[in-house]
């Protein structure tokens, strides 16, 4: 009886997955409507710092439950391409034979940023419910413990996804100098954020490692090669 010979398996000469630089728009812009209702341009008052007074905190939470709501639910469903994007680029990176111990740094950073994004949402869809802030030490308690969640609690993480991603990438020649150089410093913000447990004055990291930090996963997304081919250009 004769049998037919097997072909050997092809390995793929592009990697298959969505494309991580349409999925950090997705995550940016849904973060950043998340944002709107609950800022200055989505009405008065806005959302309270972390400075404010229990009063301030406990009145913008009585008065726009509704834009709470809206902001949870936005930011919740920023988590999902997140995650996605997380995954995307790990695999990507093993793809293009990238081992080191970055890859799951960088693994581990944006699912623990995005688990904390649907926790941080979650509390405060928790506050919109009416009631909830009638209480104004529990309003206290989820407040803090939201911004715990959703402020170093993200940017720490993030940092680790950034960094994990730059120097792996960086060290390999998959993206520019420039562009992995710009992403430590922004980690490096982001690890710096954690001090501002102890140190409100240090709120400013928070916000310097989000923003900045979007455009750079955006950039990133596009710009890290997808196929050999365009790996030896990229390091030639």
């Amino acid at each position: 009886m004769m049998t037919t010979p097997t072909r050997p398996v092809v390995p793929p000469r592009q990697h298959q997955g969505p494309p991580a630089g349409w999925l950090a728009v997705i995550y940016m812009i849904l973060f950043l409507a998340g944002l709107y209702p609950v800022t200055v341009f989505g009405g008065r008052p806005y959302f309270p710092p972390p400075g404010a007074s229990l009063n301030a905190i406990t009145a913008f939470f009585q008065s726009r439950s509704s834009a709470v709501l809206w902001c949870a639910f936005l930011q919740f469903g920023a988590a999902v391409p997140l995650a996605i994007f997380t995954a995307t680029i790990a695999s990507q990176l093993r793809f293009l034979g990238i081992r080191a111990a970055g890859v799951n740094i960088a693994l581990f950073g944006g699912f623990a940023t995005a688990v904390n994004i649907i926790l941080s949402a979650s509390l405060l869809w928790t506050m919109s419910y009416p009631g909830i802030t009638q209480d104004t030490a529990l309003t206290q308690a989820l407040y803090r413990f939201s911004f715990a969640v959703g402020g170093p609690g993200f940017s720490v993480p993030f940092g680790l996804l950034l960094a994990g991603i730059a120097v792996t990438a960086g060290l390999g020649r998959l993206l520019p100098k420039w562009l992995a150089l710009t992403g430590l410093l922004i980690a490096l913000a982001g690890e710096l954020s954690w001090f501002e447990i102890i140190s409100p004055k240090l709120l400013f990291l928070i916000p310097l490692t989000r923003f900045p930090g979007f455009l750079w996963l955006i950039a990133a997304g596009f710009l890290l090669p997808r196929s050999v081919a365009q790996m030896r250009a990229a390091q030639a």
